[in-house]
């Protein structure tokens, strides 16, 4: 299976639109891969909480049409990162009014929207997206053809209890979209291999790079095997990394160690 890593640099001074169609010409290039990744938020910037309100998007939106004709074009399974999403409003508000998610998307190769994710655990402290944003309320996998993803976004690396639920759930791999600060970024690297090790699967970390909202961003993306060893690693300005993975790993790996049929908790 390959799989491609997309490590945008997320400059504010490029337009929304300008971005967008950016990206959408880097994921045709990635023809030949089974699955393309993006990062978190990568169409406004993770940090730049003063446009969530004004850019975000319904699920049918500019950055979803997008990026199913470009995953549709390159033939790829594609998890085109988060957006700012506006649900729609509730009964008896005004329209324009829903709440606000970070909310991935997952298009199959005929561009065909089949997953959302909307982003559990909201990072700020009672500021920016978790003052801004609704949490999401649901584990949520993805059944491609030689494997399942357990899909999950940037703070989410810091609860291992939404990993073991994926891992109960089916998950061999972990895609996590993230716009992660450089002043964390051993942590990045630490959790994502925690994360490998203990639920002894893939995990695809994709990251954003260069700084905007006045935040350097970590960028080293990467990809962890079922042991926690790094396959690779990017630097950190914008960057794609390809990657040739055998799935049948995560289940040799379960087997040779099967550390996972002795839990006791949970």
């Amino acid at each position: 299976m390959r799989a491609s890593l997309l490590q945008i640099d997320v400059d504010l001074n490029e337009t929304v639109a300008g971005r967008r169609a950016r990206v959408a010409t880097l994921v045709r290039a990635q023809a030949g891969a089974d699955l393309v990744v993006l990062p978190e938020l990568w169409p406004v910037g993770a940090f730049a909480s003063d446009t969530f309100a004004t850019e975000a998007e319904p699920l049918d939106g500019p950055t979803a049409d997008a990026m199913s004709a470009a995953a549709r074009d390159a033939g790829v399974w594609l998890h085109a990162g988060s957006i700012v999403e506006r649900a729609a409003a509730v009964s008896g508000s005004a329209a324009g009014d829903g709440p606000l998610y970070n909310t991935s998307l997952v298009f199959d190769p005929d561009g065909e929207l089949r997953h959302t994710y909307r982003k559990i655990h909201r990072f700020g402290f009672d500021r920016g997206e978790a003052a801004l944003m609704a949490p999401g309320e649901e584990i949520v996998t993805v059944a491609l053809p030689d494997t399942v993803l357990g899909l999950a976004t940037c703070y989410d690396l810091r609860f291992p209890e939404q990993f073991r639920l994926l891992v109960d759930a089916g998950a061999q791999f972990l895609v996590i979209p993230a716009g992660w600060p450089a002043k964390r970024r051993e942590h990045w690297r630490l959790l994502a291999r925690a994360r490998a090790v203990e639920s002894q699967t893939y995990v695809l970390a994709c990251g954003t790079a260069g700084t905007h909202a006045g935040v350097e961003l970590a960028g080293h993306s990467m990809v962890v095997d079922p042991w926690g060893d790094i396959v690779a690693e990017a630097g950190t300005g914008e960057e794609v990394l390809t990657v040739d993975l055998d799935p049948a790993l995560v289940t040799k790996t379960r087997l040779d160690f099967p550390v996972l049929r002795d839990r006791r908790l949970g």
